[in-house]
């Protein structure tokens, strides 16, 4: 991948599609791609491949990285609703902005999804607290910075085993509720 500088490394982009209840990954995928929104088609086959008595997605929260009309065309055909943001957006809006309603509904239906106080504002919030969580602890208390291994295929089962230490991690803590 191309990195800082013009140079060239062997690097991978690990991904993860979380459950928002649960907040378990449910499907982990690395790809040898720098931005993000190439492996969302991938990810779509095989959340599509899950049994069919495992509840399937109804939407999708990803940040402007994953953002393309083929990914927003890619998850309506698959029967989820796409809420990807469109651009990135202060982390800090003044209290008047953050929950006003827009005055008119913007061209993309994307756009509106997201930006309305009552639904797209409230699931767009859930990334924050479910996703970004789950790498965060997985880098910071688990432990994990790089793969040991190469070639893609080794680093998806390093990745894969990763998640699944998560996955029995977070299993243990909702046990006890």
């Amino acid at each position: 991948m191309p990195v800082a500088g013009g140079a060239f490394e062997q690097c991978y982009n690990a991904q993860a599609v979380v459950d928002t209840e649960s907040m378990r990954v449910v499907v982990p995928q690395v790809v040898e791609a720098a931005n993000d929104n190439q492996p969302l088609v991938p990810m779509l086959k095989r959340l599509a491949e899950r049994p069919e008595d495992l509840p399937q997605p109804q939407e999708l929260l990803a940040d402007t990285g994953w953002f393309s009309e083929a990914n927003v065309a890619a998850c309506e055909a698959a029967g989820i609703e796409p809420l990807i943001a469109l651009a990135r957006s202060e982390h800090h809006p003044h209290c008047s902005e953050r929950f006003a309603e827009p005055d008119t509904p913007p061209p993309e239906v994307t756009a509106h999804r997201l930006k309305t106080t009552t639904a797209g504002r409230a699931v767009y919030s859930l990334r924050k607290q479910t996703l970004e969580p789950v790498f965060g602890i997985i880098k910071s208390v688990m432990g994990f910075r790089q793969f040991l291994t190469r070639g893609l295929a080794n680093v998806q089962n390093h990745w894969t085993l990763v998640c699944l230490a998560w996955n029995l991690k977070r299993m243990a803590v909702l046990r006890l509720k």
